[in-house]
């Protein structure tokens, strides 16, 4: 799993870079996004940071990619609502 936090100060900066993750996974705070990790994608999202984003970051912008191996997302405790996105559903109709 990838863990991406963002704070951008442009607006449309911003925008454009939510747009740019929700691509790849779901947001699981305002600025944060959870990624299904595999290295293509990992390499995928660093470099299309690297060439169309991190020269336009200004001096306040920031940007933390975290990549969880499989140990690392087990000991990961969810509450409130993220706790019921990993919970498998089934409907009857």
């Amino acid at each position: 799993m990838i863990l991406v936090s963002y704070d951008i100060q442009d607006d449309r900066q911003r925008n454009k870079f939510s747009k740019f993750l929700k691509k790849f996974g779901r947001k699981i705070q305002y600025s944060v996004y959870e990624i299904k990790n595999s290295q293509r994608v990992l390499n995928n999202i660093l470099i299309e940071i690297e060439s169309n984003y991190s020269k336009k970051f200004g001096g306040s912008d920031s940007v933390i990619i975290l990549s969880l191996c499989e140990s690392c997302q087990k000991k990961i405790r969810r509450y409130g609502y993220s706790e019921n996105e990993e919970k498998e559903v089934v409907v009857f109709g």
